[in-house]
């Protein structure tokens, strides 16, 4: 059975376009698939164990090859494994300050470890060890939109995200955009815009990763 991890960025609930917009995403991918099981990981609503400096500690010791301090490892497999148990991932992504919300930087900090993000090797570099997987994003943002100047804003949190979901090994990735906000006269368009491409890609989503395969 296909497993799908919902990573909830947004705090905003009912309110938030991104939540809303992936709201549509996963009643279409549902019924293009009934027998999916759906986990859903709210950044805002479980709290992620503190990644402070016996986390650090037990990373360089996985690098150096010895064995990691139990405790502060083990934190970081409880999360990892719980990602890792998915086939497919939806993630809400809005932008804050230009980038990613803290909690999504927070997940991302947790779980990119040696041996289980990524592996590394001295003379090819970083490989990503997270393939066969699929990804869909929805993006939003309150004023920065593409093709608007510097004062409204620039996108570090697509960018960002976009180049981690590859590090991590995940190349099929699908973007939904809901951007702008605030600064568009009339969002009803482009918002109406969001959802019916949600809903279209939300529906071929397993299919399209199978003949990708």
């Amino acid at each position: 059975m296909t497993k799908l991890l919902y990573v909830v960025g947004s705090p905003r609930g009912e309110n938030s376009e991104s939540t809303s917009i992936a709201g549509t995403f996963l009643e279409a991918y549902r019924e293009a698939n009934p027998p999916v099981e759906v986990d859903t990981l709210d950044l805002w609503r479980e709290p992620l164990p503190v990644y402070g400096p016996a986390g650090v500690e037990a990373k360089m010791s996985v690098f150096a090859g010895e064995e990691p301090q139990a405790d502060a490892w083990g934190d970081v497999l409880r999360v990892f494994e719980r990602f890792n148990a998915a086939d497919r991932y939806l993630f809400t992504v809005p932008m804050w300050n230009h980038g990613v919300p803290w909690p999504l930087k927070h997940l991302i900090d947790t779980i990119s470890q040696p041996g289980l993000i990524f592996g590394f090797d001295p003379e090819k570099g970083y490989s990503g060890l997270l393939t066969d997987k699929k990804a869909a994003v929805i993006y939003t943002s309150g004023v920065y939109g593409p093709g608007r100047g510097r004062a409204f804003g620039t996108d570090f949190h697509s960018t960002y995200f976009n180049d981690w979901l590859r590090f991590a090994g995940i190349e099929d990735v699908t973007e939904v955009r809901f951007q702008p906000t605030i600064a568009t006269a009339d969002a009803n368009a482009l918002r109406e815009a969001a959802h019916a491409e949600a809903r279209r890609l939300g529906a071929r989503f397993e299919s399209s990763a199978l003949a990708a395969a």
